[in-house]
């Protein structure tokens, strides 16, 4: 079980929330449900294929 509230328990999952919050989702707002969810699918995209990644010597993935 994790604890409530904790954000050490998940702290990958606590980064990658920081990160898609401070560099993309903070400065965008959205209609609806649908447009933040396939806005969300994008940037996870964006993410995980063309963002430079400090694990990978500044590399993309």
């Amino acid at each position: 079980m994790t604890e409530n509230g904790d954000p050490y328990e998940h702290a990958v999952a606590e980064r990658m929330n920081g990160i898609l919050k401070a560099e993309w989702l903070d400065m965008e707002e959205y209609a609806d449900f649908l447009q933040a969810q396939e806005r969300i699918s994008q940037i996870i995209n964006t993410y995980n294929q063309v963002r430079p990644h400090a694990s990978c010597n500044m590399l993309t993935p």
